[in-house]
């Protein structure tokens, strides 16, 4: 049996980038929201930090997740991030435990 696997990011924009980061991260939700395997991907920013945001993510398998990971979308993000971010992006991965 396949476990599913949870994500967590953390995304900190670049001063100034703030409005264009959070752009380009409301582009990601609906194409990964289709994906097969996407359990949840939900997007969060700081209320007491503009630049900060989290995502959310739930996946049915850890194949799922990879196959995510190489699709069109986060590709494209991944080019375009570059001059965003104010410091590499950090995902972990976890596994639930109940």
């Amino acid at each position: 049996m396949q476990k599913s696997v949870t994500v967590v990011v953390t995304i900190r924009a670049k001063p100034g980038k703030e409005a264009r980061i959070r752009e380009e991260l409301v582009k990601l939700l609906a194409p990964t929201r289709a994906e097969k395997g996407c359990l949840n991907y939900d997007m969060h920013e700081s209320p007491a930090d503009k630049a900060l945001f989290l995502f959310h993510e739930n996946w049915a398998s850890a194949e799922d997740l990879e196959r995510h990971l190489e699709q069109p979308h986060l590709l494209n993000w991944r080019k375009v991030s570059k001059d965003l971010l104010a410091e590499p992006l950090v995902l972990t991965r976890w596994q639930r435990v109940q």
